[in-house]
């Protein structure tokens, strides 16, 4: 009788476990065709908009609206996938093709924008909410938080679209990388009261400052534990995965300490696309290891927006269509005023941001999947969560579609993305010498290698030699006419002034290497700064 059972048993077993085997089969087949259905749709907007010049991304939220009832099954976005996944790689990719150079040239408006300016752009958008739709103070805060946020994903792929001065895209890439770091605060700071009953203001400030300090903190250790890893890695695809592991694992340690993981991301990506790639002996290693981290950002933006468009609902969205107009207004005149008032007293402690730019910024302030994501992540048992929801993917959509393409425009009319015959010259010999450059340092490498003959290896670098000579002598002739020194009809840069502020911020920072090692006086050093400082501020901007 119990052997009867046990086989009995055993086979309702065996039948159970092949029915979930068969059902995880059908998922996986399910998840492969509709990442093939997404794949030819991306492929397909890549060509449309490529036609009608607009914007990649906004055509994927079209797009993403259009499919939703061709696919097979609801799919939509995961909010922890995107801020444990997508956030760190997005952030990551940004921070190691920022030159901390012009960074740190551009710190002092990225420090207004993305610290107060976020603050008082939450507090005004909190308040226009309540008093307009009639919110209670903590759902409005919470979407004020939401709305204030200038998404990385969003700007940085429009952007990188449309040319711009140097100093304004950095301003632009600088701000939402910190922008993200301050609204994953505020909105756990929120979270914290919403559950707590109570947080001071001296509690908030102490928390915020333990966990902007501290991600900053974990960054720098870990940005830095990796790069002599990095420069014993003879192999390319082990540099791929030590990259990756750092982007992820930053994060997600910064989220175990209670620090911020996205402060924390943008740290070490910063340390290690400034210190630890140039310290890479072969110049291909370094191509394949950006190329990659290219193609991963490319990925994750063409998903995420394809998403976006998937999750909204355009029922719900017509339905409260008037909400998500008022919170446009909301956010559109707490940006004016952070923007506007903030810049206008920049002129006092740094150079002043021309007006054409802070017309950019405010139009640029374009909302995207972190947004989302916030909204999706709003607790439960908070009342109205689901007009919440709406009324954020509502602005997204708006935000993507309207400013996504009115902005190309804006820059244009603005005649930011005009480049003079004299510059393209400039930038065509800085090109040719550059590359050249680059090419001879290989070819010296590969001759110490012994990959290389030496009669090989002085006939190639002769032809190299030949190209930089020529090179050399145009543009030093551009540089001495005294045209060069006047600024462009169109507006573009005196070419020397980009080097002396290069040369001035070298020198900037030497000196205050040395203070910190005590090798020369605080009074003098000052002094020299201060010299310094009015120098810089006296050269045209970029």
């Amino acid at each position: 009788m119990e052997s009867v059972m046990d086989w009995s048993w055993r086979q309702l077993l065996l039948a159970d476990l092949s029915s979930i085997a068969s059902e995880n089969q059908g998922d996986v087949a399910g998840l492969v065709t509709i990442l093939i259905i997404l794949l030819l749709v991306a492929t397909g907007v890549a060509l449309l908009t490529q036609r009608l010049r607009t914007p990649y991304v906004t055509g994927l939220v079209l797009a993403g609206l259009a499919i939703t009832e061709l696919l097979p099954r609801r799919i939509g976005l995961d909010p922890s996938l995107i801020l444990n996944l997508f956030l760190p790689i997005l952030i990551f990719e940004a921070a190691i093709n920022t030159d901390i150079s012009r960074l740190r040239s551009t710190f002092k408006p990225i420090a207004l924008l993305a610290g107060p300016g976020a603050v008082f752009s939450s507090a005004i958008i909190a308040a226009l909410l309540k008093l307009g739709l009639g919110l209670d103070w903590i759902p409005a805060l919470l979407v004020g938080v939401i709305l204030a946020n200038n998404d990385t994903v969003s700007m940085i792929a429009v952007f990188k679209e449309i040319h711009i001065p140097s100093r304004l895209s950095t301003i632009v890439e600088g701000e939402t990388l910190f922008n993200d770091a301050a609204a994953l605060v505020s909105f756990n700071l929120i979270l914290t009261v919403y559950s707590t009953g109570s947080l001071t203001v001296l509690q908030g400030i102490q928390q915020l400052i333990f966990v902007a300090l501290g991600g900053s903190l974990l960054g720098l250790i870990l940005g830095y534990l990796s790069i002599p890893v990095f420069t014993r890695l003879n192999d390319p695809l082990s540099s791929l995965l030590l990259t990756v592991a750092v982007a992820l694992g930053t994060f997600q340690v910064g989220q175990f300490l209670g620090v911020s993981g996205a402060v924390a991301v943008v740290i070490a990506g910063l340390i290690f696309g400034n210190f630890g790639l140039s310290r890479s002996t072969s110049a291909s290693d370094r191509i394949t290891l950006l190329s990659f981290w290219e193609y991963a950002g490319f990925s994750v933006n063409t998903f995420i927006f394809l998403l976006i468009g998937l999750e909204i609902d355009l029922v719900t969205l017509w339905r409260t269509l008037p909400a998500v107009l008022f919170a446009v207004l909301a956010y559109q005149v707490a940006r004016v005023l952070s923007v506007y008032l903030l810049l206008a007293g920049v002129r006092w402690f740094d150079r002043p941001i021309p007006l054409r730019w802070q017309h950019v910024l405010f139009l640029g302030n374009i909302k995207g999947s972190l947004s989302m994501a916030l909204a999706l992540s709003i607790p439960l048992t908070l009342v109205g969560r689901g007009g919440l929801i709406a009324l954020v993917y509502g602005s997204v959509l708006i935000s993507l579609v309207g400013q996504g393409l009115s902005l190309p425009w804006l820059v244009k009319r603005l005649k930011l993305s005009h480049i003079s015959e004299t510059r393209q010259q400039i930038e065509e010999l800085q090109l040719q010498l550059i590359a050249s450059k680059a090419a001879q340092d290989e070819l010296d490498s590969l001759l110490k290698t012994g990959v290389l003959p030496k009669a090989v290896y002085e006939e190639m670098r002769a032809s190299y030699q030949a190209r930089v000579a020529t090179s050399e002598r145009i543009l030093r002739d551009l540089y001495n006419q005294r045209s060069m020194k006047l600024r462009s009809l169109d507006g573009n840069l005196n070419q020397l002034d980009v080097i002396r502020r290069r040369l001035l911020l070298a020198e900037k920072g030497a000196v205050n290497d040395a203070l910190r090692k005590r090798i020369l006086s605080e009074d003098r050093v000052q002094a020299y700064i201060k010299n310094l400082n009015e120098q810089l501020l006296g050269l045209e901007d970029d």
